[in-house]
């Protein structure tokens, strides 16, 4: 191996340490920097998905995201450790594939995604450009999920992810649920004023 080659392999190899330390100082600054006060456990974990806002919203409630309005059909909630999250299936009715993202507690994280059926590019490449952006990866992981209403998948199983973003706000997400190949979406970053919640399932 001459030494181009071997500066390549370790120029790689320090570029992956540095986001796997990156991405575990991100999910242990959120953890212990969204701790609440009054003996309240830290924002994040699996219990904590159940508390109000858009972590409670479920199949039949309608959100506005921004100018759309929206149904929602089906929910995951997702664990993998400690950590928790929620995805909620989203109908606009315009045949497009929407899904809004929930991590944290009460300020939760906010991401819309969009499906991208068509996209042929596949995760693993410390950087992927797609539609004139370049995304950079941030984690990857192996979650549990549990799934509710109208969503396409079992009532439970197993799903591997690969995240990417781009700038302060975008995003891009593969996601594979069970044997399935890998699903392509990319996403905006929300802020808490853009979503509006319209409950409209009994006792919410």
């Amino acid at each position: 191996m001459d030494a181009s080659v071997t500066y390549l392999v370790v120029a790689v190899l320090a570029l992956a340490v540095v986001l796997i330390v990156m991405r575990a100082r991100r999910r242990a600054a959120a953890r212990s920097g969204n701790a609440s006060s009054a003996g309240r456990p830290a924002r994040g974990r699996a219990a904590d998905t159940l508390r109000g806002g858009p972590h409670r919203l479920a199949p039949g409630d309608r959100v506005r995201i921004r100018d759309m309005e929206y149904a929602v059909r089906g929910t995951l909630r997702l664990v993998e450790g400690d950590w928790s999250w929620v995805q909620h299936l989203l109908d606009g009715g315009t045949g497009t594939d929407h899904w809004l993202s929930v991590e944290g507690g009460p300020d939760p994280e906010l991401v819309l995604w969009t499906g991208e059926p068509g996209a042929t590019v596949t995760p693993g490449a410390p950087t992927i450009d797609l539609g004139g952006r370049r995304y950079t990866w941030s984690e990857s992981g192996q979650a549990r999920y549990t799934a509710t209403g109208e969503t396409g998948l079992s009532p439970a199983g197993t799903m591997r992810y690969h995240d990417y973003q781009s700038g302060g706000a975008a995003r891009l997400a593969f996601e594979a649920y069970g044997e399935e190949g890998w699903r392509v979406s990319r996403g905006d970053l929300l802020d808490s004023a853009e979503l509006a919640i319209q409950p409209t399932a009994e006792g919410r």
